[in-house]
């Protein structure tokens, strides 16, 4: 068994190898197969098929974002918090483009996230949704307002102009984070302000 974990562990490297290298329409079986210099057979025989192998991709992806927003420093101030929570989702997105594809950008076309990689993604927005709650018991933010909605708003939000950046409509980086700071400042406005008028 602990072999079969240690060979799946390095199959799931080998693929993050080629997304990070080549980006996600790279990430074949067969091509997975040559870097380890093994049999598609094997890899099969762990993952099932391409989806597997993606869904292994997409939880690593999910780790890599829940460190990345854990490593935030903390702040007395949520909405200072909540403004250097969405610094680090869009360096997650700069450093990590090809898991960002693939997690969110729809890059594998028929890959669905399940059950599985739906709680590594909650896992991963976690420290967004402490915040949001802990910001409510201070009576910043309505008690009326649900927890994962506003999450899901200030996600939304945010990928909106990341994918619309990597799709090249934003221009370059500088004029694209601009534009990403610029929607930050307003749905952070928006949620701390509602409760003070």
């Amino acid at each position: 068994m602990q072999n079969t974990e240690n060979l799946r562990r390095l199959v799931v490297d080998a693929a993050a190898a080629i997304l990070q290298e080549e980006g996600p329409e790279a990430v074949t079986v067969r091509k997975v197969s040559q870097k380890m210099d093994c049999s598609t057979k094997i890899i099969y025989s762990l993952f099932v098929n391409k989806e597997g192998l993606a869904q292994q991709l997409y939880l690593e992806g999910c780790k890599i974002l829940a460190e990345a927003f854990e490593n935030v420093p903390q702040s007395a101030d949520p909405l200072q918090h909540l403004l250097h929570l969405g610094d680090a989702f869009w360096q997650f997105g700069q450093q990590h483009a090809s898991y960002y594809k693939l997690m969110f950008g729809g890059a594998f076309a028929e890959f669905k996230p399940d059950a599985e990689s739906m709680q590594g993604t909650m896992t991963a927005m976690r420290q967004l949704q402490i915040l949001i709650s802990s910001a409510q018991h201070q009576g910043l933010i309505s008690e009326q307002e649900d927890i994962q909605t506003i999450v899901g708003t200030i996600w939304a939000s945010l990928h909106g102009v990341i994918h619309l950046y990597m799709g090249g409509f934003l221009g370059d980086e500088k004029s694209a984070n601009a534009v990403y700071k610029q929607t930050m400042a307003m749905l952070a406005r928006s949620l701390f302000t509602k409760h003070h008028s």
